[in-house]
Order: C-alpha cells, then structure tokens, then sequence
C-alpha cells in the first residue's frame, strides 16, 4: 500500500515523459512502444559457450538506442529497468515455442567497483531482478564478479573487444554455479565479446548450460 502511494506522489511530483514522443505518463508511451515491433520469433543461436540467445530488439533501432543509453549513461534513468525488462518478457509471451526455464538461475554480467560507483547500479543487475520475479527464478548477483578494469568496447574493433574483456571475470563461488542451468543477463548483445568470456568463466567453474538474454542484440 504504502509503496503504491509513495509511487503516486513521486509520479505527480516529478512526472515521466515519453522519450521518444514527450507525452507525459511513462518513459516510452503504448504507441512508441508499438513502433519497436518487438520479436515473436526466435532462432536458435549458439556459441561456444552460450547455448542460446534470446532477445527482443535489434539495436539498430534508433529509439531502443536511446533507451538503452539514457539508462546506461547520463542521464542514468534507472527507472527505465522497468520499461526495458518489460521488452523481454513481452518477447518471451509472443514465442510460439517457448523454452522451458525450469531449474534456470539469473546471473547479470557483472561492473567492476569503479564503473559501479560512478553509475549507482548495475544495469544487467536491474534487468536480471526484474526477470527473476517474472520468471519466479533464484537471481544470483554476486556469482560473477568483474576483476579487471576494461575500456569502454563501443570504439573497439572485435578483436580488441575480446582481448579487452579477456579473463576480466571470475566466479566468486563456484557453489553456486556449479551444475546450475544459467541465464546470463545483459542490456545488449553486440559482438558478444562480453557475454562469451562471462560464458567462458561460468562453464570452466562447472555450470551445466548457459543461455544469454539480453534487450536488443546489434
């Protein structure tokens, strides 16, 4: 009750706005949102480690573009979680097969400490709780930590991602991935670089299957 009543004030108070068309309500209105034409359709997508990819989007779409980065960088609209796991989750209603996520645990792909500071939250994180709540999964956000220190990848040729982000990850407690069916989780999928290492580590510390979600893959 309470928080429904503090959301209220905080909606009055300081209104959202479409932002894509600026009408008031919500950071992308009914009808921005049907111009994303989310996917009902999946097709099978395997790495080496990622036994599949689900996504909703391509990020060539320019206003899923801008969503995602008003919720990676300023202005840090953490409110968007919502509105972008809302994006999967519709995703996973429209597919005709949909994939049995029985026994399935959540991990986010993980910030390191300095790029957690800076933006207050960690966006996969955020994705992943709302996901686990939907899903009525076990989210494990401390199973995977970043220990190194990466430059950005969006100016790096594929290569250089994948040095960039190579062993950048580890599996704090292997307990609990151990065996485990892993949904990673993260906001885009664009060379993968990544998701694979995040995939890498989590296989080599023993997790028995991992597939990858994500909002929008490039």
């Amino acid at each position: 009750m309470w928080t429904e009543i503090k959301t209220l004030l905080l909606d009055i108070l300081f209104p959202k706005f479409c932002l894509n068309c600026s009408r008031e309500g919500d950071y992308l209105c009914d009808d921005c949102q049907a111009l994303l034409e989310i996917s009902g359709f999946h097709q099978k997508y395997g790495t080496a480690n990622l036994k599949d990819l689900y996504f909703p989007l391509s990020y060539q779409n320019p206003l899923i573009q801008n969503l995602i980065q008003k919720f990676k960088y300023e202005p840090l609209i953490k409110e968007l979680t919502k509105t972008l796991s809302s994006l999967i989750i519709a995703h996973f209603q429209l597919l005709d097969n949909k994939p049995d996520l029985t026994d399935f645990v959540l991990i986010p792909v993980p910030l390191s400490r300095k790029k957690l500071k800076w933006r207050g939250f960690n966006q996969a994180a955020e994705i992943g709780r709302e996901l686990a709540q939907f899903f009525n999964l076990p989210l494990i956000s401390g199973g995977l930590i970043k220990i190194k220190e990466t430059v950005a990848q969006v100016d790096l040729a594929d290569e250089e991602r994948r040095e960039n982000v190579k062993d950048a990850f580890r599996v704090q407690n292997k307990e609990v991935v151990i065996n485990k069916k892993i949904i990673l989780v993260d906001d885009v999928y664009t060379t993968g670089s990544t998701m694979e290492e995040c995939a890498r580590i989590l296989r080599e510390a023993g997790a028995l299957e991992i597939i990858g979600v994500v909002v929008a893959r490039g």
